[in-house]
């Protein structure tokens, strides 16, 4: 039996080349990004023009590898609040140009600009004065040529050994697609509220929500008018389950809130003899509506509370526990 002329083991032989291999992908891929950052200039910026000024959609179209960079893509518009679709360049050259409308951009990616399928999708853009947005590495190619803006990818080696698999070239355009969807984003001056509009599941939902979204409100709001009884105060607390009731003047306004604690600190034979404003406490810690529930998970944690009152210009709006925060899976 031959034995390895190496001391090391060949799985680590083996483990070394692999992570080696990996290394060089990724350099080639990072300098690649690292030249089209530094390449940007007025065509990105009229490339941004042409998407803002849609009344439309972006239309995203590639074949092959492009066509999956192109699928991501839209997909990012969309989610960061620009309306977009994939279409697939052979399906349009079957019935699928029909779903481009002259409110509409394309933004077709190809690496070599001379993909024969795209070829429908051009000569509709151009019949029909729709703007067409360019992505690719021929400077003189057909598309480059056609196109009303063009963004050339950096001119750079494919990661794979034999220069043939699709690899910098659309790691690139991924890349290329980000920038536009972030720039367009921070155009628009795009919200987290509208954000949360379009992510309202998992956990980047979850993330979004707000106090109003998970708050006790309207008839589960536990209050009473100043000057109760404390006797209403308890039957209050109980029909609620929320283990606070809040003292409120005829306008709404939170004066003060009763919770077990206060009870438990104010026991004795003389309690239900009380009005309940002897027993509240004043300036008791609030929050607003509109702050993230995950920064009330904080506030409560921090006050060492397990519910806390909502407010609105002093007027008491509603109740976040911590046990509607859990429901949530916001904590």
């Amino acid at each position: 039996m031959s034995r390895p002329t190496s001391d090391q083991d060949p799985e680590d032989q083996n483990a070394d080349g692999d992570v080696s291999s990996a290394k060089r992908v990724l350099g080639i891929e990072a300098q690649a990004i690292t030249a089209l950052a530094e390449s940007l200039g007025e065509a990105f910026c009229k490339a941004l023009d042409i998407i803002s000024g849609v009344t439309g959609r972006v239309v995203v179209t590639g074949m092959g590898k492009s066509g999956h960079i192109a699928h991501k893509i839209a997909a990012t518009l969309s989610s960061t609040g620009t309306p977009a679709l994939f279409v697939h360049p052979a399906e349009a050259s079957h019935g699928d140009l029909g779903m481009i409308t002259k409110q509409d951009a394309i933004f077709a990616l190809s690496n070599s600009g001379e993909t024969d399928e795209l070829a429908d999708l051009v000569a509709y853009a151009k019949r029909f004065e729709i703007p067409l947005i360019a992505v690719t590495g021929g400077e003189n190619s057909t598309l480059a040529l056609a196109a009303d803006i063009s963004l050339m990818l950096p001119k750079s080696e494919e990661a794979c050994p034999m220069g043939l698999a699709p690899t910098t070239s659309t790691t690139v355009m991924l890349a290329l697609g980000d920038a536009i969807s972030v720039a367009l984003l921070e155009r628009k001056g795009f919200s987290p509220d509208e954000f949360h509009v379009f992510h309202p599941g998992g956990k980047l939902g979850r993330r979004l929500l707000k106090v109003a979204d998970i708050m006790h409100s309207g008839d589960d709001l536990p209050v009473i008018l100043t000057g109760a009884d404390m006797p209403e105060a308890l039957i209050v607390m109980t029909a609620k389950s929320l283990g606070c009731v809040g003292v409120i003047d005829a306008e709404g306004q939170l004066k003060g809130v009763i919770t077990d604690g206060d009870l438990r600190r104010n026991m004795s034979a003389e309690l239900l003899s009380q009005k309940a404003d002897a027993v509240m406490t004043e300036g008791a810690k609030t929050i607003r509506p509109d702050i993230l529930a995950i920064e009330a998970v904080g506030f409560m944690n921090a006050n060492a509370i397990t519910n806390v009152f909502v407010v609105d210009d002093g007027r008491a709006v509603g109740v976040l526990h911590i046990h509607d925060c859990l429901r949530a899976g916001v904590a």
